[in-house]
């Protein structure tokens, strides 16, 4: 599902750029990878908490994460702005309910 968000769907990748989307209300869904900093982890769940937002703690590493992204690149974090094709929004629990509310 990640793939298909990858090609059809919008989304950032990186903490800032996370937390720029989620400050604008504009995420979907955010995805935060197994081993990224305590700190930056509790400031994206907060901003989260407040623009209602759904989190997914992905079960791999940064590398990983990159890897199932597509790219050659690590990625900590990474907030889906438009599914695309995809119904990845649908399938996690969290993320679905909490934009149905808006």
């Amino acid at each position: 599902r990640l793939a298909l968000v990858m090609k059809s769907g919008k989304y950032t990748l990186g903490l800032k750029s996370t937390l720029k989307t989620l400050r604008k209300g504009k995420a979907f869904l955010v995805i935060i990878s197994d081993n990224c900093p305590a700190l930056q982890k509790s400031e994206i769940e907060y901003y989260a908490m407040l623009a209602k937002t759904g989190v997914h703690h992905y079960s791999g590493n940064n590398i990983d994460l990159g890897t199932a992204c597509g790219k050659y690149f690590r990625v900590s974090t990474l907030a889906i702005t438009d599914a695309g094709d995809s119904d990845i929004v649908k399938h996690v629990p969290q993320a679905g309910a909490a934009k149905e509310d808006k």
